[in-house]
């Protein structure tokens, strides 16, 4: 097959958007045109404002848009014209159905695979890049090769990604792996090549592994629940270093200094959050309890249960503190995206702790630097038939810096670990709260015996206060 020289991309999302730009970037010799329905979301992509943030995306996009990098919502003329179409549509965990609440929802992956089905005039590499459960290929193949004629084949192949939000820019530039999984016949073994040779671009050969199918698709479930099953790890442990005075800093760092374990990935905090890890998580207990390996689906699902235990135990530590009620108290909120240096909210932590706020009948203030207020009383509201927007909204309020959030607080609660939340006066936040003036580090960030010093009542998950050191 000749080279690549038209790349398609159907989803213009987290994924999508800034894998495909960044092949724009790096390949100037290869049209990239990344197409959604949603015409909003591609205005927003040819706008000065990016629907996504993401640290250097706004340089790599600009820099090639309009050039080799296109955006359009006409996904049937790019689907003909393309040699290679990306599928990096949403695979949400079901709500309801067979698997609801743990199965992936493959309705996007279905209903793209079908079109290009249905609109391909020439053969096409068709390749799997949103995060679907293991064999989720075989059926993309089956509706793929119903629709083969002499003139028409397609090749299909998985290529998943392992970007962390945040630093997703970097990640594509100096990836530790770029993985291509194919069929073994002499034609996916050719399909695989050729992608190979686009990320060969700008990618050293040997961090471009190939395996077969089923391998690729498993290994980024795989991945995601072993990087999870760390921070459950060291989090369970933050438990014990609470109840018996160690600090989890310190134990942490003593693990991590092991060359078999390494330090990433051990850091406790509030939850992990984010599309993926606890999306990826339910999905492999699914797939072990559907194929008959119910202590397999048991040891995974352990690891999402420790996450919302955690959630939990830090909402129970805060309600406790303050003399065992919030009613009418106000909480102030720092951060509301699941990490820093994104402004993705999906999964947060923060959403969790925030509900149970509502619940216990506490004002909430928020402020995030990055997250619109949209977003917030969207994630913050019960979907359904009858909208409980206004009712979020008498109970909360989205403010503009974290000096507004934390006037009149009864307690400052950190829950995205943004860099600027280190940098904050807290001598006029102390002076501008209710006393005792309480402190809640979900992500061990603060200064706490600084804050001490100034007055401040600090609890750090992980630390004993009476240890003195916390």
């Amino acid at each position: 097959m000749a080279p690549v020289k038209n790349i398609c991309c159907i989803g213009a999302g987290y994924v999508g958007g800034p894998t495909c730009a960044v092949i724009a970037y790096k390949c100037h010799d290869i049209k990239v045109t990344i197409c959604d329905i949603n015409a909003q979301r591609i205005e927003a992509w040819m706008s000065d404002k990016l629907p996504i943030y993401e640290p250097g995306l706004d340089e790599v996009v600009f820099s090639r848009r309009g050039k080799n990098l296109f955006f359009s919502t006409d996904v049937d003329k790019h689907i003909q014209e393309a040699d290679l179409i990306f599928v990096s549509v949403n695979t949400p965990t079901k709500k309801q159905g067979l698997g609801a609440g743990m199965a992936a929802d493959l309705a996007y992956v279905e209903a793209a695979t079908r079109r290009i089905a249905q609109v391909s005039t020439s053969s096409k590499i068709v390749v799997e890049k949103s995060t679907v459960p293991c064999r989720t290929a075989e059926s993309m193949r089956a509706i793929l090769e119903a629709n083969c004629t002499s003139d028409v084949k397609f090749d299909i192949l998985s290529n998943p990604e392992f970007l962390a939000e945040g630093t997703a820019i970097s990640d594509l530039f100096n990836p530790d792996r770029v993985l291509i999984g194919s069929l073994q016949t002499e034609s996916g073994k050719a399909a695989q090549k050729d992608l190979a040779d686009v990320y060969a671009h700008w990618i050293p050969r040997e961090n471009i592994i190939t395996t077969n199918l089923w391998s690729s698709e498993l290994s980024k479930l795989a991945a995601n629940a072993l990087l999870a099953q760390r921070i459950s790890s060291i989090n369970a442990l933050s438990a014990v270093c609470e109840a018996t005075g160690a600090d989890v800093d310190e134990v942490a760092y003593a693990c991590g200094r092991d060359t078999r374990l390494g330090s990433k990935f051990l850091k406790a905090s509030v939850g992990f959050g984010g599309s993926c890890f606890q999306k990826d998580i339910l999905n492999l207990v699914y797939l072990s309890t559907q194929l008959n390996l119910p202590e397999v689906a048991e040891y995974w699902k352990q690891v999402y249960t420790m996450n919302e235990y955690q959630k939990n135990r830090f909402v129970r530590n805060i309600i406790s503190t303050l003399f065992n009620t919030i009613t009418n108290k106000k909480i102030a909120v720092l951060g509301f995206a699941f990490k820093k240096d994104t402004g993705d909210t999906r999964e947060s932590a923060a959403i969790t702790l925030i509900k149970s706020f509502m619940e216990e009948n506490a004002r909430v203030a928020i402020y995030d630097p990055k997250v619109e207020s949209k977003q917030i009383y969207l994630d913050l509201s019960e979907p359904g038939v009858v909208d409980t927007q206004e009712k979020v909204k008498k109970s909360v309020e989205i403010c503009g810096s974290a000096y507004e959030a934390a006037k009149d607080a009864d307690a400052l609660v950190i829950v995205t670990e943004w860099d600027e939340f280190r940098h904050l006066d807290y001598n006029v936040i102390y002076q501008n709260m209710h006393k005792p003036a309480f402190v809640f580090d979900g992500r061990l960030m603060l200064d706490a015996p600084k804050l001490r010093d100034i007055g401040f009542k600090v609890h750090v998950i992980g630390k004993n206060s009476l240890e003195g050191r916390s």
